[in-house]
């Protein structure tokens, strides 16, 4: 999966589209991810102890990553996200408009 968390995205399609956010968790075995303030549906809690909320409460709901599209940090925008080999042998992310690095790839 291309979209990792702390990235900043756009969406592309649904009731949100047009909005950005940054990415709180990814979930890559269903390839979607939770995007901060995008996507949100109730969700009514019953009390369990004194920690949780109850009621009717807002979270943000998985959306699928073909519906978004990362946001480069260096040009500000939507792109597509291509792989370089770097010289010492690593991997990085690279913004395929204006070809600068996003981040390097840790695995």
């Amino acid at each position: 999966m291309k979209i990792r968390r702390g990235d900043e995205v756009l969406v592309l399609m649904g009731k949100d589209q047009g909005e950005t956010g940054k990415v709180r968790r990814a979930l890559p075995r269903e390839s979607r991810v939770l995007v901060e303030g995008v996507n949100m549906a109730k969700r009514h809690m019953k009390p369990r102890g004194q920690a949780r909320q109850t009621g009717i409460i807002m979270r943000e709901a998985p959306i699928h990553v073909s519906n978004l599209m990362l946001i480069c940090p260096k040009c500000q925008q939507p792109t597509r996200i291509g792989h370089r080999l770097l010289e010492d042998g690593g991997k990085a992310r690279v913004c395929k408009k204006c070809q600068g690095l996003i981040d390097e790839v840790t695995e």
